[in-house]
């Protein structure tokens, strides 16, 4: 008999057996917030609308995607992916992160369009869950972004680029 390398571990699950609990989990979000692929949609279209209209973000992302639709794409399998935990998007979002001429200024907007997106689109419910999870996407890329250019940030410091 083989041990487990922590004592309380149970065995991985089969693929349908991990298939069956996303699933759920995902139709327990979709019911608690009212959640779904058509509302995805709509938030990542409204919220890009204003990132390309945004003066300092709209360069940033100008300089990088000529043909919006296969990233508008990626974007709403990403965040049905973070929303409901469908699992759909299998990108590394942190490696496309790291060269990009941005600090805690270009992270602060991109959430505050984001949360004044999802307070336009949703409920409250709904606007609480994708903000939360923004907030932690923000965070997170800002201290890759940070690390990638050897700034190693404290708790409670915010990246800033020189120049």
């Amino acid at each position: 008999m083989t041990s487990l390398p922590f004592p309380h571990a149970e065995p991985r699950l089969s693929r349908e057996d991990a298939e069956a609990r996303r699933a759920e989990a995902s139709a327990r979000i979709r019911a608690a917030t009212g959640i779904d692929e058509a509302l995805i949609s709509d938030l990542v279209e409204g919220f890009y609308d204003k990132v390309r209209a945004d003066p300092l973000l709209g360069p940033v992302f100008a300089e990088r995607i000529k043909d919006w639709g296969p990233h508008l794409a990626r974007m709403k399998q990403f965040w049905s992916s973070v929303a409901l935990a469908t699992g759909i998007y299998g990108g590394r979002p942190m490696p496309k992160h790291m060269g990009l001429p941005v600090d805690a200024a270009h992270f602060d907007r991109w959430l505050a369009l984001f949360e004044e997106t999802a307070q336009q689109l949703c409920t409250p419910l709904a606007a609480r869950h994708f903000v939360s999870r923004a907030r932690n996407i923000a965070e997170s890329l800002e201290l890759g972004v940070a690390n990638h250019n050897g700034v190693l940030l404290g708790v409670g410091e915010r990246y800033r680029r020189e120049g």
